[in-house]
């Protein structure tokens, strides 16, 4: 038995009723996006994410100045012949995702300058309403090699609900908590893939455009709420899939090419979903330091369900998925939990918690924030 016979991976099966137990969860849909989405029923989805082919158009390779090769995206499934065929692709794409998508759902669409201007208007005429247009920043974007345009260190999502007076989900309160109690903006600050989170393959990497897991966090805390049903219509290794499964919410994976899914099958099975305690959100209601406690947490420096302590060991607290704290019953951002503690008006919240660091220790969690700064520095 094969590596994709073995995680399940099948057909989608047409039924009467949107039921979860209808739906191919935790599942990679092999085969082509729209004719898959079409086998499933009216209103099942309560969140699209989308990372569709960006359409690059790349001319010939592209070459770093010391003479090598930049691995950029040349894969077959970017390439169209023309803007009216990637469009009409666009477009129908879309129009069985406003079918499959709850009237209370939400679609994330992420490109860049090649092709979102084109996505976004098809996404209007399609009867979606715009909610938001994010730009998730590059922290370490590459250059422009020839020098002759400004480095490209941006993509743009755009975040839609079904039609204007659609009763989408939104997290407000945990985004704010997320961002250190300050209202979370449109403009998002990750680095690309690096490191231990890029999947490679033979040494190279295994899809040229894998998008950070902290991003899909961040959409899915936003947006959805434990036990949701999330679909990935252009699944590649799996971020969306890794990620919903460690906030517990349900996931559809649809992919064409079998090497990606044998990669994102590898990559979900070995993700860890969070305890349920963990996973709670706070429901109620400084300036922010350049790096909220958040992003952090986003990023994996600290994981929903770590247990931090005070320096003399005298309150415990655990870290929950939107950067809150839990402890003695309570809830409260990392500034509130210590403050309210000590029965002070204040305190501040990077020096007063700290977290075990290997073989070193008690260590203030703004160690961290030290280093996510020297790390992704610009």
């Amino acid at each position: 038995m094969g590596m994709i016979e073995k995680v399940g991976v099948k057909r989608a099966q047409v039924k009467a009723t949107p039921r979860a137990l209808d739906l191919p969860l935790g599942q990679i849909v092999q085969g082509d996006c729209i004719a898959e989405m079409a086998k499933l029923p009216d209103d099942c989805i309560d969140m699209i994410f989308a990372d569709p082919p960006y359409n690059l158009q790349l001319g010939g390779d592209l070459f770093r100045p010391e003479g090598g090769r930049v691995d950029a995206v040349d894969d077959e499934w970017d390439k169209f012949a023309t803007l009216a065929i990637y469009d009409k692709f666009t477009r129908a794409w879309l129009a069985e995702a406003r079918r499959i998508l709850k009237p209370s759902g939400s679609i994330w669409v992420i490109g860049s300058y090649h092709n979102i201007f084109r996505v976004g208007t098809a996404i209007q005429d399609e009867g979606f309403w715009i909610l938001n247009d994010i730009v998730w920043r590059k922290s370490n974007p590459m250059p422009n090699f020839k020098g002759t345009r400004f480095t490209n260190a941006h993509e743009t999502l755009i975040w839609a609900s079904k039609s204007e007076g659609s009763r989408y989900t939104f997290n407000y309160r945990a985004m704010k908590t997320l961002n250190d109690e300050l209202q979370m903006r449109s403009d998002w600050l990750f680095p690309i893939c690096g490191g231990q989170e890029r999947l490679k393959r033979g040494g190279t990497k295994a899809h040229p455009t894998q998008k950070p897991e902290a991003l899909l966090y961040r959409i899915l805390l936003a947006a959805t709420k434990p036990g949701d049903v999330v679909l990935d219509p252009f699944f590649g290794t799996g971020t969306t899939g890794a990620v919903a499964k460690r906030l517990g919410r349900d996931w559809i994976g649809i992919e064409r090419e079998s090497d990606y899914i044998e990669v994102a099958s590898e990559r979900i099975a070995a993700a860890l979903p969070l305890d349920e305690s963990a996973l709670k959100t706070m429901q109620s209601p400084k300036a922010a330091p350049r790096v909220a406690f958040g992003t952090l947490v986003e990023t994996g420096y600290l994981k929903p369900g770590a247990v931090i302590c005070d320096a003399k060991r005298r309150w415990k607290a655990k870290v929950r998925a939107d950067g809150s704290l839990e402890c003695l019953g309570t809830t409260a951002s990392i500034h509130k939990m210590g403050a309210t503690l000590q029965g002070a008006p204040s305190c501040n919240g990077w020096t007063f918690w700290h977290f075990e660091a290997e073989g070193a220790g008690l260590k203030p969690i703004d160690d961290l924030r030290q280093t996510y700064l020297l790390a992704n520095e610009p």
